[in-house]
């Protein structure tokens, strides 16, 4: 392997940043730091809790009181939930289900072979673009989106010749970042619609109501918008500072050929059996799916908003990556005996083997972070600071954004956080003369942008695994610092187009206005 290229003379920028990813490192690593976050956690709460601390969640019918993580309650919650804590820890059953399936397709030669054939002959300025508007539609995938999208984007960056890094973060910061929107609607705009209405039916005029195209056109215009900035972002600044730290690129060097892209006879016939595997496929989910009785159907009859079918999206896309690429190892020679396949799996389970360590002291701290109800006092209170500050009409809404944008840090959840602000927030702009489709809109902006920095995001953990295979040293802080150049521009951006239609008065999807 070359020697990397001598860093090249820093910008302002890069010091910056290299300022905040010598001071993220200096943080222990995560495993200890989550383990010290845990203590910090049992702390504050039985600090909390011996003030009697409550909080009223709107629509609750009782208080919900802090609890004492140093209790006899805590310590029975502690000692008896530690295993379910750790198996139950909500990435794990997606993670590690989805890497067997996409595991076995990368240890096939599927994936290698399909970026080859697609990107080949691509011209290297497009990639940046094509990885941005990959990421944000990628939320269709839900929270497997970033499992799955930056280390593909690594090896379609590192088989044109560019920084495979550049691709790893890239395509995290597009799906993080933008998880909230999307050019399709998607199962989160389902989600979001139900809890909106749900809460607008406690308001005398509960106003128009969502569903899940209310926010299509705001959506739309987002999801370019933002993929096109996320595009930018790696080619301007997230490559070129990776060129002038001196980061190693593998076999994407410079002064090295470009990886082989043609394909040979075998990889050919490969992806022609792999796209059959795959058509067949397809066509047997959507028989089942079209099917009248179709137990994929919820029990009225339809899939949104919430149906088996929905809740069969990490198992779709686990076969989605298996099928084909067990069909495409048969003619190639990679899976010649049924042996093959679980050897292949169990390798793609040893490279997780890391994140599975921290999975058990993450999961301990999430599990008690909620027991304890600290993230509702956080929320509400937020919420309670907002209202007292008497703020109306557009401020009120850039101070929502704010708030969420901050509570995002705390509560990677979208859904709950949702749940928790909708309740305080959609009946107080109805008073204000605004739709609840618009509340909703501008939540989408707050949920989003700042949940790749924060390390209470587990897929941060994932992408943290996925960079140390090019960079060996790399901690938390090299990857908070590689991601703050998008969390401001996307917010700064995504506030852009979402006062865009509030002055221009613009519809917000089919049906949806902004004001009453």
């Amino acid at each position: 392997m070359a020697e990397p290229a001598a860093p090249a003379k820093q910008t302002r920028l890069d010091r910056l940043l290299g300022l905040v990813e010598r001071a993220g490192n200096r943080l222990p690593e995560p495993f200890l730091l989550f383990a010290l976050l845990l203590a910090a956690v049992a702390v504050v709460s039985t600090v909390v809790a011996a003030f009697g601390v409550s909080v009223r969640i709107p629509g609750a019918e009782q208080d919900t009181p802090v609890r004492a993580a140093l209790s006899g309650e805590g310590l029975e919650f502690l000692l008896t939930e530690l295993p379910e804590n750790f198996i139950g820890f909500p990435p794990m059953r997606t993670v590690l289900t989805i890497m067997l399936g996409v595991g076995l397709a990368e240890r096939a030669g599927l994936l290698t072979a399909l970026i080859r054939a697609s990107f080949g002959g691509a011209p290297r300025w497009v990639l940046p673009y094509a990885v941005g508007f990959v990421g944000i539609t990628s939320s269709v995938m839900a929270d497997s989106s970033m499992i799955i999208i930056p280390p593909l984007a690594a090896l379609v960056f590192k088989a044109a010749g560019r920084h495979p890094v550049a691709g790893l973060l890239g395509g995290f910061a597009a799906a993080g970042a933008g998880y909230s929107t999307a050019p399709v609607v998607t199962s989160l705009d389902a989600l979001f619609s139900g809890i909106s209405n749900e809460v607008a039916a406690i308001l005398p005029d509960p106003g128009t109501a969502v569903t899940p195209v209310s926010n299509y056109y705001f959506n739309a215009v987002s999801s370019v918008v933002l993929a096109l900035l996320a595009g930018f972002l790696i080619d301007r600044v997230i490559e070129p500072r990776l060129v002038r730290g001196g980061v190693p690129r593998e076999s994407a060097i410079e002064d090295e050929a470009p990886p082989e892209v043609a394909l040979s006879a075998a990889e050919r016939r490969g992806l022609r059996w792999a796209g059959l595997a795959g058509v067949a496929l397809l066509a047997g989910v959507l028989a089942l799916v079209l099917w009248p009785d179709s137990p994929l159907r919820n029990d009225d009859g339809g899939f949104l908003p919430e149906s088996p079918l929905l809740d069969s999206v990490t198992t779709l896309i686990f076969l989605g990556f298996a099928v084909p690429g067990i069909a495409f190892g048969v003619p190639t020679g990679t899976v010649a005996r049924a042996a093959d396949v679980p050897r292949l799996m169990t390798a793609a389970l040893r490279d997780l083997t890391g994140f599975l360590v921290l999975a058990f002291v993450l999961g301990q701290f999430i599990a008690l972070f909620n027991w304890t109800n600290l993230g509702a006092a956080l929320a509400v209170g937020g919420a309670d600071l907002l209202r007292a500050l008497g703020l109306a009409g557009y401020p009120a809404f850039l101070g929502f954004v704010l708030l969420a944008s901050v509570l995002n840090l705390f509560i990677i959840s979208g859904s709950s956080l949702w749940t928790l602000l909708a309740s305080v927030f959609v009946p107080m702009f109805a008073l204000l003369g605004f739709e609840p489709g618009f509340a909703q809109a501008a939540f989408r902006v707050g949920d989003s942008a700042t949940q790749i920095m924060t390390p209470l995001n587990p897929y941060l953990i994932v992408v943290l695994g996925y960079l140390r295979r090019y960079e060996p040293q790399a901690g938390l802080g090299t990857l908070v610092a590689r991601m703050a150049p998008f969390v401001i521009p996307f917010w700064l951006l995504w506030v852009l187009v979402l006062s865009l239609f509030y002055f221009a008065d613009l519809p917000l999807g089919p049906g949806m206005g902004i004001h009453r």
